[in-house]
């Protein structure tokens, strides 16, 4: 298998989904989260009920978001997006379904409505009470100048990155979209997803039952590789340079 038979396979397809996971990012500087060195292994996880229940544990999560510690965002689009980028605005895939958080799928210039981030996005914050949107310049400029925690300037509720974290519910609306995607394409690209997080990596074998072809491309191999028409184990922005060029 090769990448002239991925760029084969996307040729003849009528419409397909790329599936990203932290694979394709790393190669823009930002860390996974479960190898050796990734964002685990430098902190522990602030588990969703411990922010809501603690001052202390919400603090210590702002402090991690306005220093960028965990190094989620701040990053350029890298060759994998901006090939991905340039099925969408072909008309060849219909939507980008993420693990990531770090809002590139849209920097790189897929249409947000495009973009279905199953974990959230760590670019932005919102109210837990009202959903209101706030942008995280304008709440780090008021945390530095008053050491108060953000809340809603709406309804005065708890406001977080706008990511999932552990413990917290999937969201709903973007995992319907993600099925109905996944449902109706011909063909499932996955692209830097180990494909153990779960219900996430459950849409790679749900496209497959539906009579859709699926690729992974992936630096390692994952528990899926044997239900793929065709695996790469290789970079995702040479393989995706070359399977689906510029004009």
């Amino acid at each position: 298998m090769s990448t002239a038979d991925l760029a084969r396979m996307i040729a003849e397809a009528r419409r397909m989904v790329v599936f990203t996971g932290a694979g394709i990012s790393t190669e823009s500087g930002i860390p996974d989260f479960r190898s050796p060195g990734g964002v685990w292994s430098k902190m522990k996880p602030i588990y969703f009920q411990e922010f809501v229940a603690s001052e202390e544990k919400r603090r210590e999560a702002w402090e991690r978001a306005f220093s960028g510690r965990a190094g989620w965002v701040g990053r350029e689009p890298n060759a994998g997006h901006m090939a991905v980028a340039r099925l969408v605005a072909g008309g060849k895939c219909s939507a980008v379904i993420t693990q990531n958080v770090d809002n590139l799928h849209q920097a790189s210039g897929v249409p947000a409505a495009r973009v279905i981030e199953l974990h959230g996005n760590a670019s932005y914050a919102t109210c837990l009470e009202c959903g209101l949107r706030h942008e995280l310049g304008e709440l780090k400029s008021l945390y530095d100048a008053t050491g108060d925690l953000p809340a809603c300037r709406s309804c005065s509720g708890l406001v977080k990155t706008a990511t999932i974290s552990f413990g917290q519910s999937m969201p709903l609306e973007p995992m319907a979209r993600a099925e109905a995607e996944t449902l109706a394409c011909d063909l499932f690209l996955v692209l830097g997803s180990s494909l153990v997080v779960y219900p996430a990596a459950g849409f790679p074998l749900m496209a497959k039952q539906h009579g859709a072809k699926l690729a992974i491309v992936n630096r390692e191999p994952t528990d899926l590789d044997p239900y793929a028409d065709l695996v790469l184990h290789d970079e995702i922005g040479p393989v995706m340079t070359a399977a689906a060029p510029a004009d």
